[in-house]
């Protein structure tokens, strides 16, 4: 399946200058299988370890950097040379091996012609709270779950992904096109990302099918807070985890401790949140007091949304079941647009990476998420349904002037005046908006 990642993985193969490369991203987002492609595609052969597998692996490290010895023996581990700018290392898991782990130092710089990328589903876990790591050794990457573009490449619908990609103007998609697009994304929001239940989905299209497929993630993940959390944590990592969608269900989607458990307190569950975050499982989005630049610098640590990493594995854990599907566009509407919201963070996350804001004003008024693009901030609403109306929205436009007013929902591409509506399915559209006025933006909001 194409991965929009591969791309930076051939930029990083182009570089002359190339350190050691570090995927970073969830249990099953699909890092081992995009490197092993990236290796048997990009290079005359491959290697692969698996450290969490083998951990007798890890030992091949343990002795003083000796770049030779290492490379003899992992050409005898796997029974065939390993040769300088002609073999892929991909070393998986490797959060399970400190030693290799901080070998990657020394490959940078005594052994630079070997190139090595290396991934680790809790790697994110493992690096909080690594102190010898020398910063500036490595290069990093994060893969995310499948975004809808990806999705459309991976059910046979490529070309309405083209569609979308080349739109350079804010003429409405034709209709027949707007249709069939709300009809897949519909499917989107049942499937998700992950990779494995996008692939069973695209050969059978058995949504009880996939729906074992996500639980059987969701499994892991479980097994993954009693493997790998300190005991005293365990409950409050579930607990948390648990409580998300039960969260983004009520109309004031910010995390609230004490709807997890009664009498509960934030700084009782700062590390369940730090884990859950670390391993890339959910994604934070920070309330800002004022829309200004950097964002970052207006954002609230203790008030914020917490959105789950995959819209298909939040319709798991919530039990939504797939007959929505025949509800018209219930989907869209289900526990008061929690699904939207998500499925919207996790498109501008998969996108472009970016932190995630929202924008509140002392219950008058709420914006769902916050952009900052080429160093200006705008709202960007989102809507359930084919209502766009918005009081949030007037009132953010009364008090700060941004040059545009984008919007999203289910209806079809439309400009008028500073207002834009982006249809849910073309959610990247909002990072190459044609004919953006910058002359007009919230530098010093007051």
């Amino acid at each position: 399946m194409k991965r929009n990642l591969y791309l930076k993985l051939l930029e990083w193969k182009k570089s002359p200058d190339k350190k050691p490369l570090i995927i970073r991203g969830a249990r099953q987002v699909g890092k081992t299988y995009l490197l092993k492609e990236f290796g048997k595609k990009e290079y005359k052969t491959h290697i692969y370890l698996n450290f969490e597998d083998d951990p007798s692996l890890g030992e091949l490290f343990k002795a003083r950097f000796d770049k030779d010895k290492i490379i003899s023996f992992l050409s005898a581990y796997c029974g065939e040379p390993v040769r300088p700018n002609e073999t892929l290392l991909i070393f998986d898991e490797i959060q399970a091996s400190d030693a290799a782990l901080n070998s990657l130092k020394y490959f940078n710089e005594n052994a630079a012609e070997y190139q090595i990328v290396a991934a680790g589903s809790l790697l994110g876990i493992k690096l909080s709270g690594e102190k010898s790591f020398p910063v500036g050794k490595v290069s990093f990457l994060t893969l995310y779950p499948m975004t809808f573009f990806e999705y459309l490449d991976a059910i046979g619908k490529g070309a309405l992904k083209e569609l979308i990609e080349s739109k350079n103007d804010f003429e409405a998609f034709p209709e027949t096109f707007h249709v069939e697009l709300i009809d897949i994304l519909k499917t989107y929001f049942l499937v998700g990302g992950m990779p494995e239940a996008v692939y069973a989905y695209s050969r059978e299209k058995d949504f009880l099918q996939t729906r074992k497929i996500q639980d059987d993630i969701l499994n892991a993940y479980l097994l993954d807070f009693s493997k790998h959390a300190g005991k005293s944590e365990i409950i409050r990592i579930s607990e948390l985890w648990n409580s998300i969608p039960l969260h983004l269900s009520k109309v004031n989607k910010k995390m609230i401790f004490s709807a997890v458990r009664e009498g509960a307190r934030g700084r009782e569950y700062e590390y369940a949140l730090q884990w859950l975050e670390n391993a890339g499982l959910i994604c934070k989005s920070r309330n800002v007091s004022l829309p200004g630049i950097p964002l970052s610098a207006y954002a609230s640590r203790n008030i914020f949304k917490t959105y789950m990493l995959d819209v298909g594995l939040l319709g798991a854990l919530s039990r939504l079941s797939p007959d929505t599907l025949i509800r018209g566009n219930e989907i869209f509407t289900h526990f008061l647009g929690a699904f939207i919201e998500n499925y919207v963070g996790q498109e501008l996350v998969g996108n472009h990476g970016n932190p995630l804001y929202y924008w509140t004003s002392e219950g008058i008024a709420e914006i769902d998420f916050i952009l900052e693009l080429d160093g200006k901030v705008l709202p960007f609403e989102v809507k359930a349904g084919i209502n766009p109306k918005s009081k949030s929205m007037q009132f953010f436009n009364q008090k700060f002037n941004p040059p545009l007013l984008p919007r999203c929902n289910l209806l079809n591409l439309k400009k008028e005046a500073k207002t834009i509506n982006i249809p849910l399915y073309a959610v990247p559209f909002i990072g190459k908006l044609p004919d953006l006025d910058y002359s007009r933006h919230v530098d010093n909001p007051g």
